[in-house]
């Protein structure tokens, strides 16, 4: 697939580039011919971005000065399940600790990433953040997942703040949510809506399509991977 409203040499950036749909969004940019570079980020990555250390947010920030703006900058690291942590099914099951640490990797890392790489954004660029559909308070029929649900529609009201403050500096610039739906990933995996998860190449590639789609105006909104709005 071929991007069409960044440029002929657009640079892109990739947070999260180790997980299944970063890895996807990675492999993609780089076969777009109008894309010339493609850079990585991850806990792995040299220099390293770990959502759980604000220092190396700052310091990869940093580290990437000299090689933006960038026209693309992807944020697609996310926290649903991990050994000793899973979704709540009741309030009976929150605990303090694995909360702190959702919200820490879903919104307060997010945040940082805000504050620290929308500098690194070309006037005219796009970046978006992967949030999900279960974190919109307006959909949300079955309840469950506190955690999970409430650090994403964090994460979106930052994002909704953050393009506001955008638009000041770089009104053709344009901050989106998006919403990748299920996808075939060791997240998804445990879930009973995993039978109907979707490869990530397909998902990444739908949300590119997005992006390349919504222009300025739309800075700030929260779509699905099929363009579709959703309600925040």
């Amino acid at each position: 697939m071929t991007l069409t409203s960044l440029g002929s040499n657009y640079k892109a950036l990739v947070i999260g580039a180790s997980g299944t749909l970063g890895q996807a969004f990675c492999q993609l940019l780089r076969a777009d011919p109008h894309c010339a570079s493609v850079h990585e980020l991850s806990r792995g990555s040299m220099p390293a971005l770990d959502l759980e250390d604000p220092s190396s947010i700052t310091a990869a920030a940093e580290a990437l000065t000299n090689a933006g703006p960038f026209q693309l900058i992807l944020h697609t690291a996310g926290l649903l399940h991990r050994p000793g942590i899973a979704p709540e099914k009741s309030l009976n099951a929150i605990e303090a600790d694995a909360l702190q640490t959702v919200f820490q990797v879903n919104a307060l890392g997010p945040a940082l990433v805000l504050r620290h790489f929308l500098p690194l954004l070309d006037k005219q660029g796009a970046m978006a953040m992967l949030s999900a559909k279960v974190g919109s308070i307006g959909d949300n029929r079955l309840g469950g997942w506190y955690a999970y649900r409430a650090s994403k529609a964090a994460l979106n009201m930052l994002i909704k703040t953050a393009s506001i403050e955008l638009a000041r500096s770089k009104p053709r610039a344009r901050l989106l949510s998006l919403h990748p739906g299920t996808v075939i990933s060791p997240l998804s995996q445990p879930f009973r809506g995993a039978a109907a998860a979707r490869p990530a190449e397909l998902a990444a590639a739908q949300m590119l399509q997005v992006i390349d789609r919504l222009g300025p105006e739309h800075s700030g909104s929260f779509h699905a991977y099929d363009g579709q709005p959703l309600p925040w």
